[in-house]
């Protein structure tokens, strides 16, 4: 035993060593046991072209977009929400949604009681009409760590309970949409924001072709046209993408909220003049017509069935109370929704050349889905799917929880680069076992030294 003591503690430098010693294993074998680092994500931009029917791309030259579909991911078509507009189908997007659980059920705020009525562009900033307890991405993603912005995006510029956007530019009434200049601004203002201030989520919008749309027709030249600045500008973003050093860790989702169609007009057709049928003065309390496809009717008191047969009566129409809305409409359960909703047949409505908000199912509405990045596959063709499920998409990208939604992520993983799952679990299980072996042998170390000090006291 002294002989051991000799050589082994010989003076009290020797402890102080071999604590030491001790103690710098441990700290490297903490450094080296960390967990596996499950919340690393690539950035996300969603840009959306407002209005962009599923087949505006077949009839005109757009080799950018031709390039997406060999460098990404391409969905035959998106199904938009029951309520074709542009606030209701963006805000499905943005909180994965239904119409009837997320509230926004028009592009106008209106009260039916004091008959108030705000435009599309005045109601951006109105958080009364858009904070129904349904959270956008915006803010789930905040809410997490990440930091997040909207250019122009609807609904970005409202607030959340109590919470806003980190960055939210809202689009201005009278503001110009068609500027390519400006589009290429815009794209460099949201990829600095990632470059230069480590945003991990944006959402960008452009009010294109949709303008067009209802101005000339989806099938008029002017139509093509916008398309083609489109293309344009999808080069330009790749293009910028990689001027920026964003190739690796950027994914992109481009998307729209509906489609377009042509509206049916005299001599061609009779056009739906709903006071044809309907004594607006004795019968509506409160109305939303006038809006593309789709309206809602508040019936004065007592006149609800007066209304509905009315109504049934008129052409190219079709009437339901509100209880008895398809439940694939995801409508009804919505306090917001009026006592009648109106859909009028593919075409017919009573303004503007182009228009929506008619039957989510006609393929006139249908609008598209692109995608590309590292966690996307290349030359992907996905099956159509509700716009409901980019949600948990978007989620999955960002690698945060999703608050409650209506979307399922298995509609879209198949389009994803997956992780290689079983080389993930083997890794951590090697490092589970070396943390475990590593704490057995620091034990017996720690042991042991107590034991060699114990022996030299003694002695």
């Amino acid at each position: 035993k002294i002989t051991f003591r000799t050589h082994l503690v010989q003076t009290s430098q020797d402890i102080k060593m071999w604590l030491d010693l001790y103690l710098g294993m441990a700290v490297f074998l903490s450094v080296e046991c960390k967990p596996l680092n499950k919340g690393t994500h690539n950035k996300l931009l969603v840009i959306s072209f407002d209005g962009f029917r599923w087949d505006y791309d077949q009839d005109v030259d757009t080799p950018h977009m031709d390039k997406l579909v060999e460098d990404g991911v391409k969905a035959k078509y998106i199904t938009p929400p029951a309520i074709t507009m542009t606030s209701p189908s963006h805000f499905t997007t943005i909180t994965g949604r239904w119409i009837e659980d997320h509230g926004v059920v028009h592009n106008m705020m209106f009260n039916s009681t004091t008959h108030q009525k705000v435009g599309h562009k005045a109601t951006l900033k109105r958080s009364e009409w858009w904070d129904n307890g349904a959270l956008p991405l915006w803010i789930t993603a905040q809410n997490q760590g990440l930091k997040t912005g909207s250019f122009f995006f609807p609904g970005g510029g409202a607030n959340y309970s109590g919470q806003c956007v980190n960055r939210a530019l809202v689009e201005e009434t009278g503001q110009q949409d068609d500027n390519e200049t400006e589009w290429r601004q815009n794209i460099d203002t949201v990829l600095s924001w990632f470059t230069e201030e480590d945003f991990d989520f944006v959402t960008l919008y452009y009010g294109e072709p949709d303008n067009v749309g209802h101005a000339k027709g989806p099938d008029h030249p002017d139509r093509k046209t916008i398309i083609k600045q489109i293309d344009r500008t999808i080069g330009y973003l790749r293009e910028a993408i990689q001027r920026d050093g964003l190739t690796d860790n950027l994914n992109v989702i481009i998307t729209s909220d509906h489609g377009m169609t042509t509206v049916k007009k005299i001599p061609l057709v009779d056009e739906i003049i709903l006071s044809k049928y309907l004594n607006f003065f004795n019968l509506v309390y409160f109305e939303l017509l006038d809006y593309g496809g789709f309206g809602m009717i508040t019936p004065k008191k007592g006149k609800e069935q007066h209304v509905y047969d009315a109504l049934m009566k008129a052409p190219n129409l079709t009437v339901y109370k509100k209880e008895d809305m398809p439940e694939n409409f995801h409508l009804s359960k919505n306090d917001r929704m009026q006592p009648i909703i109106v859909i009028a047949d593919l075409g017919f409505n009573l303004n503007s050349v182009g228009d929506h908000g008619f039957h989510m199912d006609e393929m006139d509405m249908k609008t598209i889905f692109r995608a590309f990045g590292p966690d996307f596959k290349k030359s992907y063709l996905s099956e159509p799917f509700d716009s409901v499920h980019i949600y948990p998409l978007m989620c999955k990208l960002l690698q945060i929880d999703p608050a409650p939604n209506n979307g399922s992520l298995s509609v879209t993983e198949g389009m994803l680069v997956q992780n290689d799952t079983s080389r993930e679990l083997l890794l951590e299980s090697i490092l589970v076992s070396k943390c475990m072996t590593v704490n057995q042998m620091s034990l017996g170390v720690l042991l042991f030294l107590m034991l060699v000090i114990s022996v030299m006291f003694v002695n």
